[in-house]
């Protein structure tokens, strides 16, 4: 557990962050396991709206993304209290994509709107002192929401992962308001090899720049 000390110590706020079948929740899920962190997901589950959205995302976009929203603004109140006391944290979600999904899914007069409620909420979440994007091919995101099989997410299309994969990369081509460790996700697979996230795990720890990259060959 030697690395464990390591990991806290240098990055002890981590955010993991992803498109849909990234496997974001996965690797931030198996970090916590290993190293001695909290542990903050985004409760996509809990969003009473969300599988209407994949069937009608015209007509419940609106009401997906204020719940989101609401969601990460609470969470960011309990990821302030767990800073106060020093505590360190590994989340799967962060406050400045909440916008990036807002322009993707809304209507003009929709974002307007859900602008005027995000600035009137004067939310300030921590800054991560490392950023974790995991760049993943659209073809590989379809593979492995079909794979986990969560039954709403089988009626995503295509189109919508490619412009969600799109917006990512957009947004975290000019982010650097934290480090940022870019993986090539393509081909590393943490859910079913440990081999793979020690690879992972000691290229986090040679983090030394604002922006890295990390193209493992791993099959």
């Amino acid at each position: 557990m030697s690395n464990a000390k390591n990991i806290t110590e240098k990055f002890p706020y981590i955010v993991i962050e992803g498109p849909i079948g990234s496997g974001k929740t996965t690797l931030a899920r198996k970090l916590a396991e290993r190293f001695p962190v909290n542990l903050l997901l985004e409760k996509a589950e809990a969003n009473p709206f969300l599988s209407r959205f994949y069937e009608d995302q015209e007509r419940y976009a609106l009401p997906t993304q204020l719940f989101f929203l609401f969601q990460r603004a609470n969470q960011i109140k309990d990821l302030k209290q767990q800073d106060i006391f020093g505590d360190a944290a590994i989340a799967d979600f962060f406050l400045e994509k909440d916008p990036l999904f807002a322009r993707l899914n809304l209507e003009d007069d929709e974002f307007a709107l859900y602008s005027q409620i995000y600035e009137r909420m004067h939310l300030q979440s921590s800054k991560p002192d490392l950023v974790i994007y995991l760049q993943t091919p659209v073809d590989a995101l379809l593979a492995r929401v079909e794979q986990r099989n969560i039954s709403y997410e089988q009626a995503i299309p295509r189109d919508y992962l490619a412009r969600l994969s799109d917006a990512y990369s957009e947004f975290f081509h000019s982010y650097d308001s934290s480090p940022l460790l870019i993986v090539n996700n393509e081909k590393i697979n943490i859910t079913n090899s440990e081999e793979a996230l020690d690879l992972l795990v000691d290229r986090i720890m040679q983090v030394q720049s604002r922006r890295e990259f990390f193209n493992p060959d791993w099959d």
